[in-house]
């Protein structure tokens, strides 16, 4: 997980609660959650081929 152990993610999360505070840091968790899941769910989209991307469109 890039190189980081214990110690170190838990003065990332000590740093995130000091600049964000307790009442935001779940809205964090939870908005960056659903940008990585729509950008798996984009990613995914562009593998289909240009050819079933027009047939979808016009059924």
């Amino acid at each position: 997980m890039f190189g980081l152990g214990l110690p170190e993610l838990l003065v990332i999360l000590v740093i995130a609660l000091v600049l964000f505070g307790g009442k935001r840091l779940p809205q964090l968790g939870r908005s960056l959650g659903e940008a990585l899941s729509g950008m798996r769910q984009g990613l995914a989209a562009e593998t289909v081929p240009v050819e079933d991307k027009r047939e979808d469109r016009r059924v």
